[in-house]
């Protein structure tokens, strides 16, 4: 069972469409290095996102993933310099994972430093529902949701992203890494949780042609609207 500090967590950055560059070498520079990047528009009104002080409604979408012990470096850099020339004009926040593909998580805790042999990821949650990330090149989506629903899943959303500054990481992974992914998000109960997570991993990993990354993210509740 990995310890706190070495648990990978999702680092959610909605920032300044254009700042994404600058935003991704002050991540790289922490030793964050596994990043997907897609864009997106705000809904708030002009005057709400004047008082948060987020600037225009264009964002960039920034999806990274590091260990509990840098994602709290990084926010202690970032609340410190609150309302300096950073410009990044959005929100960054700190999500839990409850699960994690084996590769990748041993990549991003080599390159922080927080490895340790045998440090795996675990999958028991206290939670009756996860929301299940599955990130593969494009191309690969239906495969996916059809090996997902032989294991308990009922659907999917797909969200189109980038693999943003892989060197790093095809470094590790020892193979060149397609930039152009789909992620499939599945909201699934916890009782076939680790079975999806399984299924596609063993067909759609980081070592396949299909170059996946999975994870889970805990659910506190769940409404139908």
């Amino acid at each position: 069972m990995a310890n706190n500090s070495s648990r990978i967590v999702m680092l959610l950055s909605i920032i300044k469409r254009g700042k994404s560059a600058q935003y991704l070498k002050m991540l790289q520079e922490n030793d964050v290095v596994l990043h997907y990047q897609a864009v997106g528009e705000g809904t708030a009104p002009s005057e709400m996102l004047d008082i948060l002080g987020l600037g225009s409604s264009e964002k960039d979408i920034m999806i990274s993933f590091s260990t509990r012990a840098t994602a709290q470096r990084i926010s202690s850099r970032l609340t410190k310099n609150v309302g300096t020339s950073l410009g990044y004009q959005g929100l960054f926040m700190i999500i839990s994972t409850s699960a994690f593909s084996r590769i990748s998580a041993e990549i991003i805790k080599k390159n922080s430093n927080d490895y340790t042999k045998g440090d795996g990821e675990d999958m028991h949650s206290e939670y009756k529902y996860s929301l299940i990330l599955i990130s593969v090149n494009r191309g690969y989506t239906d495969a996916v949701m059809q090996t997902a629903k032989q294991a308990g899943a009922t659907g999917g959303t797909i969200i189109k992203a980038r693999l943003a500054e892989s060197q790093i990481i095809e470094a590790y992974a020892d193979q060149k890494l397609n930039e152009e992914k789909e992620i499939v998000t599945i909201l699934a109960p916890d009782s076939v949780r680790n079975q999806i997570l399984e299924s596609v991993n063993n067909e759609f990993g980081l070592k396949s042609e299909a170059q996946g990354t999975v994870l889970s993210i805990p659910v506190d509740k769940v409404f139908k609207i």
